[in-house]
């Protein structure tokens, strides 16, 4: 299952990109979501090789799902893959300036059962792909009003 969401930014793309990638900010995010998160590597930069082992609760059951940076490109992009029980992911973020004070961040996800459970679990996210979609975009709009609101007071 593949969906994505893209977004335009009024900030620059270094900017963006280094928002995108305050890894610890993020985490904060998630764990007030109600989300566990907990970093697992030994890098001490930021770089490919960066991991996560995070768990919370989905469709009324505990997941649980660990996350690895696989590409990094600042401030082009990013690839983070996803694995857990009988599920594996990719997200990619691609970044591109369509001015010095303006980026447009595409994001895809991609969802790949790799059992019967969680091709049920597709399945019904599959259903639910436009409430869901609708959710993402939601969600990644107020991200970016939040990363011009923090542009804003740099500038």
């Amino acid at each position: 299952m593949k969906f994505g969401t893209r977004e335009d930014i009024e900030a620059p793309i270094e900017f963006v990109f280094e928002q995108m990638t305050d890894f610890k900010a993020i985490e904060r995010a998630a764990m007030r979501r109600g989300a566990e998160v907990q970093r697992v590597d030994k890098l001490n930069h930021k770089g490919v090789g960066m991991m996560w082992d995070a768990a919370f609760e989905l469709r009324g059951k505990a997941r649980e799902i660990e996350l690895e940076l696989t590409e990094y490109d600042p401030p082009n992009g990013l690839v983070m893959a996803s694995r857990s029980a009988g599920l594996g992911g990719k997200m990619k973020a691609e970044l591109v300036a369509l001015s010095r004070t303006r980026t447009r961040v595409t994001m895809d996800v991609e969802l790949e059962p790799k059992n019967l459970t969680a091709k049920l679990l597709v399945q019904s996210l599959k259903l639910a792909k436009k409430s869901l979609m609708n959710r993402l975009n939601e969600r990644m709009a107020a991200y970016s009003k939040e990363i011009e609101r923090r542009y804003k007071q740099t500038a």
